[in-house]
């Protein structure tokens, strides 16, 4: 009984605040046409929408995904013909984090290559400036 006195009260004052609130939720514009209108026109609707969507903290799993995508491609980028050696610094200013790798292989002489699905990366320091070795995945490598 409590509940339903409960939901009586709620829907009640929620059709009261939609009677007096007629202004769009993103730019304020006096509201025209049905009761329950919350946006002016479409633009605004979509303009709400994505504001609301960037104030949200995006998911980890997002982050992990769009940085793979970024390494990915940069390291594709970087490395047209199957190798190349790139200096560290001038991959990591185009937003490369090495943290973030899909799976490893180690070559006999215990090089340790990390790769973004078929792209791998080594780090080396050859006199004093610290590179990437990259490389594409073989079928030697299985």
């Amino acid at each position: 009984m409590l509940f339903e006195y409960y939901s009586y009260n709620v829907l009640l004052i929620n059709i009261v605040f939609m009677r007096f609130h007629k202004e769009c939720l993103y730019c304020n514009s006096e509201l025209k046409g049905r009761a329950d209108k919350k946006f002016c026109d479409p633009q605004c609707k979509s303009a709400y929408q994505y504001h609301q969507a960037k104030q949200n903290p995006e998911r980890f799993y997002n982050k992990v995904d769009n940085q793979l995508k970024l390494n990915r491609r940069l390291l594709k980028n970087f490395n047209k013909a199957g190798k190349a050696t790139i200096r560290k610094d001038e991959l990591l200013k185009e937003g490369f984090d090495p943290n973030f790798f899909t799976h490893y292989w180690k070559n006999s002489k215990g090089d340790v290559y990390l790769f973004v699905y078929e792209y791998g990366f080594l780090s080396k320091s050859e006199h004093n400036i610290d590179k990437y070795v990259l490389i594409k995945w073989q079928d030697y490598m299985n």
